[in-house]
């Protein structure tokens, strides 16, 4: 995935959605943030992205989703809009032996 330039809107999205890391550091990682706007995103928030990303890159974050960010009813919503119908299983945390 592309990297995102940091735009005063997309710091402000990034210091919102993923409040645990600096802005700068939030959109160094394309799919963690994305992650984090599909999950705790508004409708403004998602605004800031509009001609920035495709659906293919949202599509892309749910091929590659971090475990653990996700709830069921987001994992739902963005599978459906991206046309991953049925979805599949949440990602989840591998713990080694």
């Amino acid at each position: 995935m592309k990297p995102l330039s940091p735009t005063p809107e997309l710091l402000t999205v990034a210091e919102r959605v993923v409040w645990f890391k600096a802005p700068l550091d939030a959109l160094a990682d394309p799919v963690h943030f994305l992650a984090h706007v599909m999950t705790y995103g508004t409708i403004e928030d998602l605004r800031p992205l509009e001609g920035i990303v495709a659906l293919s890159d949202f599509r892309e974050v749910l091929e590659h989703a971090p475990a653990g960010i996700f709830d069921p009813r987001s994992w739902a919503y963005w599978n459906l809009k991206c046309g991953r119908v049925p979805a599949p299983p949440l990602p989840v945390r591998e713990i080694p032996y």
